[in-house]
């Protein structure tokens, strides 16, 4: 079980994002760092202040960017290229597909502005579908951190692991719930919780709302167990298939939409062992402008939500 707990500590991913990226600066000259106009919002900026001679400022021009990071990635370079979630799957899928993924080439695609939580953005920004579009790309490999300290982990193994990744970051400060570092393992469950009434299976922040659940629960007398899924794709299917053994009952939880995301991942995974699921995640909507903590609890995304999903769950499988 990997130690894990809701501290007082609020930290941005974008932060453990940057740091991590000029740690990897440091130490192997071929990582190269790609944005496209927003290198002060998704933190980049930093490295490129170090390292002028490997940061690449595409201008507003996604597409482009891909394609470059592509080319630099044929020369042997690691290219690490990042923008808003919206802008870096949606606006350029077809060069992410075609230059990168098919290719299998050496690109690390990291989103940030990711989800609901973007707030007063709205709907326009609000990015719901991006694991689906990447998690349906052969070769692509997605991942969503917990927290900063998770996101420093993730940074350096996708960096030594050859061809294309996605990873996806909110734009909110997020509790740090892994107070040490630890070996990220690429497709790899984290259990955080055991329990035997109900699991909640969870990826990015929304495991930190999972815990909060958690904690509601135990107070009810129910006995939860909680999964950290970082990896979408390739899902840890033996975690999920174990966990519907043995309780019985699925929670997923993602920032994302239900459709095609961490919820289609584990009800795909657990289709030979099939148990009651229920999708805690955006109803297959656009969001709306908004207060971003007000727009989580709005769209079912609250501790309080999943909680409720979990007691209904129970009563309906003891009736």
């Amino acid at each position: 079980m990997v130690s894990a707990k809701i501290t007082d500590k609020m930290r941005n991913l974008r932060d453990g994002y940057s740091s991590a990226l000029i740690k990897l600066g440091y130490e192997n000259e071929n990582i190269v760092v790609l944005d496209a106009d927003l290198a002060l919002s998704t933190k980049t900026k930093r490295f490129g202040t170090i390292f002028p001679d490997r940061f690449f400022d595409c201008g507003i021009s996604e597409a482009n960017m891909m394609g470059m990071a592509a080319g630099l990635a044929t020369c042997g370079k690691i290219a690490f290229a990042s923008s808003f979630a919206v802008f870096a799957t949606g606006r350029c899928y077809d060069q992410i597909r075609q230059s990168i993924a098919y290719p299998q080439l050496n690109v690390k695609i990291v989103a940030t502005h990711a989800g609901i939580s973007v707030g007063g953005d709205g709907a326009s920004h609000q990015m719901l579908e991006d694991m689906a579009l990447m998690r349906a790309l052969p070769n692509m490999r997605v991942i969503a951190p917990a927290d900063a300290t998770e996101v420093e982990d993730v940074i350096p193994k996708i960096a030594s692991e050859p061809g294309p990744f996605y990873v996806r970051m909110g734009r909110a400060d997020a509790p740090v719930i892994f107070v040490r570092h630890n070996k990220f393992k690429i497709g790899k469950a984290k259990l955080l919780r055991r329990g035997s009434d109900v699991t909640i299976i969870s990826t990015g922040t929304m495991t930190a709302e999972a815990l909060k659940a958690y904690d509601l629960l135990k107070k009810e007398g129910i006995e939860a167990r909680v999964i950290h899924m970082p990896t979408v794709k390739p899902i840890d299917k033996k975690a999920v298939i174990k966990a519907a053994r043995e309780t019985g009952l699925i929670i997923t939880c993602e920032e994302h939409s239900v459709i095609g995301g961490l919820g289609g991942a584990v009800s795909r995974a657990m289709s030979e062992e099939p148990v009651p699921m229920r999708r805690i995640g955006v109803n297959d909507v656009f969001g709306e402008s908004g207060d971003a903590m007000e727009l989580v609890k709005k769209y079912g995304l609250s501790a309080d939500n999943i909680a409720k999903n979990a007691k209904d769950m129970l009563k309906k499988k003891k009736e």
